[in-house]
């Protein structure tokens, strides 16, 4: 039997709703202040980690090259991206934090499983050429997907994604330079750039998430405007911008299939081995184990600097808490 107390609780939960559907509605930005939906909130935190995951997971199969970078100028272009991409991982997590989750209980899902990261950082890096596809191709691909969340419904993780996408485009065409060089070097370097760029395109198609008829948070992702685009869309977007990119760097993409369609004025291309993604995704691609592993490991062997920074701010407290107190005291003496 429904009480007065669940009627009323009832009414109010409406008019919150209505309030914010409008919001969503007139593209106003949601804050973290204001009153959401639970599912909205879980789902904004379940997309945000996996975001954040992803940027630092992603910093393993570039970090690989570091040491056997084959100039100091690449060496510095590259140390300077995977500390990039340390950053960014760090905006998201405190964009997570504004919706109540705190980083320590992100990270300990990562760890164990119980949360994901895009399966693109599950393949390994075998040549030189690969930082540069990672560079054109991936971060391309993550640049497509993200720029629009900069007009996601959540203001803080808008507002994050606008410093960077800045900074994943800046990536995207440092790829794409390494690519040149090694496509106009010598016929061993061109091939090592074809080998790379064979290797990722698929697995690049693959980041922007299941086809549209089987993702089963895409739409409501959308109506909330926190996606502005499906998972197909985005593909496409991407597809077609690679293809004047790939002739212009003078190679070739690995798909048969892929040809120009005059009538839909887009790309066609082939067909996407999603047997291949799910399996990736379930923990059975190339490197999974290897990168949830050094995760763990990195993370308890900087258990200390946690530990140190914490009993910092803990004294650096006490000390203002101190002061304050003798502050007040002799003001009143």
């Amino acid at each position: 039997m429904t009480t007065v107390t669940d009627a009323g609780q009832t009414a109010v939960d409406a008019d919150r709703t209505a309030v914010f559907d409008a919001a969503v509605a007139a593209d106003e930005r949601i804050e973290p202040r204001d009153w959401m939906p639970d599912a909205y909130r879980a789902t904004l935190v379940r997309q945000i980690a996996q975001h954040a995951h992803s940027e630092i997971i992603g910093m393993q199969p570039e970090a690989n090259w570091i040491t056997r970078a084959p100039s100091l100028r690449r060496k510095a272009i590259l140390i300077a991206k995977v500390q990039d991409e340390a950053g960014h991982g760090l905006y998201l997590y405190s964009a997570a934090e504004t919706l109540g989750t705190s980083r320590e209980e992100l990270l300990d899902k990562l760890h164990a499983g119980r949360q994901k990261y895009s399966s693109i950082f599950n393949y390994p890096t075998l040549t030189w050429a690969d930082v540069g596809a990672i560079g054109w191709l991936v971060d391309g691909a993550a640049i497509t997907n993200q720029v629009p969340i900069c007009r996601c419904s959540y203001g803080p993780y808008a507002r994050a994604m606008v410093r960077i996408c800045k900074e994943e485009s800046f990536h995207q065409r440092q790829g794409f330079e390494l690519l040149l060089t090694l496509s106009r070097g010598t016929e061993a370097q061109h091939a090592m750039a074809q080998d790379a760029v064979n290797r990722w395109w698929w697995p690049s198609l693959m980041m922007f998430g299941p086809p549209d008829d089987e993702s089963s948070h895409s739409a409501q992702s959308m109506a909330w405007k926190i996606k502005r685009h499906s998972n197909d869309e985005l593909r496409q977007r991407f597809v077609d911008i690679a293809v004047p990119q790939a002739e212009a760097l003078g190679l070739t993409l690995p798909d048969p299939d892929l040809k120009w369609n005059e009538e839909r004025g887009q790309h066609d291309f082939g067909a996407i081995d999603w047997t291949e993604f799910w399996d990736v995704l379930k923990g059975n691609g190339p490197c999974n184990e290897q990168r949830i592993t050094q995760r763990r490991t990195a993370h308890e062997d900087g258990a200390w600097v946690r530990d140190a920074a914490a009993a910092h701010a803990a004294k650096h407290t006490e000390r203002t808490t101190a002061r304050s107190a003798q502050n007040e005291q002799e003001a009143t003496a």
